[in-house]
């Protein structure tokens, strides 16, 4: 299966393994303050696990995490340092590629606090230092269909392509809900849609479970074929148990599933390839190790 595109892993635990220390409220953005070595690091970790692509650590440069004061004083140059650490990395494997992470801008799992004037001027720090360094936007984490808008309209007119990802809820066994939902309770479907209307140029989904993600790829292909596209579907699940109990992502540190080890992990990309997948990777509590077992079962 060499034709798989491997995504990166979660940056938070990868950070923590490279030397990092994240606390809140700052998360992973804490690390290009206060050990930038580690992020380069990070990525350097994925890379040489298998990734052939690994994403800016810009997740958490938002007002939510840094506090507004400090986002306005620092925010473009520390969404710049991300770029540039991820560049340097990027050079330690030919063809790999960069994606700049465009985030909730206004928290994760929140779709009811999405304020789009204010995600609009986030954004535009976000995109503005991440241009020259990376190769694809990757909005995120996205929580509704607002949300996508409004990031895809952040990047509007730039030469790199855009993927958006969008992230499930995950608080229902499979099947007890009659189609995959986003966590704004806006179908699949719809999102699906929407992603082709903005001329997105592939499909995920991510930072949801495991378990949801087979019946999301199958809602993504049946719209892809009903109206005539065949984008790249990717998929990078989260190792948590469901979150939509939890409030918002990386407000508490959750605790890593016993049941999500790296070869467990592959079964689920078994299924998710099996599906129409054609790119997976991990989102929280995914490391290099997990990427590394991924690139053996599909490329080694």
């Amino acid at each position: 299966m060499t034709n798989i595109t491997l995504l990166d892993g979660g940056m938070s635990r990868e950070l923590e393994r490279c030397g990092a220390v994240l606390k809140q409220p700052e998360w992973s953005a804490l690390a290009l303050i206060d050990k930038p070595d580690a992020v380069r690091a990070a990525h350097e970790a994925f890379l040489k696990a298998g990734s052939d692509v690994v994403t800016t650590n810009t997740y958490a440069i938002v007002p939510f995490h840094l506090g507004q004061e400090r986002f306005e004083a620092c925010g473009h140059d520390l969404a710049d340092l991300s770029g540039r650490l991820a560049q340097d990395a990027a050079k330690t494997k030919p063809g790999a590629r960069i994606a700049g992470s465009l985030p909730p801008a206004c928290g994760s799992y929140q779709p009811d606090n999405f304020d789009p004037e204010e995600a609009e001027k986030i954004l535009s720090v976000l995109v503005r230092a991440l241009e020259p360094h990376v190769h694809i936007w990757l909005a995120e984490t996205m929580s509704s269909l607002e949300e996508a808008q409004v990031t895809a309209a952040a990047v509007a007119g730039s030469d790199h392509p855009l993927w958006i990802s969008y992230t499930l809820r995950d608080d229902a066994a499979p099947g007890e809900m009659a189609e995959p939902l986003l966590r704004s309770n806006e179908t699949v479907r719809d999102a699906v849609a929407l992603a082709i209307k903005l001329e997105a140029e592939a499909i995920l989904f991510n930072c949801s479970m495991p378990e949801v993600m087979q019946q999301a790829i199958e809602s993504a292909r049946q719209v892809m074929h009903t109206k005539g596209c065949n984008l790249p579907i990717g998929v990078y699940a989260n190792a948590f148990g469901s979150q939509d109990e939890d409030g918002a992502a990386n407000e508490v540190i959750s605790e890593v599933r016993d049941d999500l080890k790296p070869d467990a992990y592959g079964l689920w990309a078994d299924r998710w390839l099996q599906a129409g997948a054609s790119m997976v990777g991990g989102c929280c509590g995914i490391t290099s190790d997990h990427i590394a077992a991924l690139h053996t079962r599909y490329k080694g």
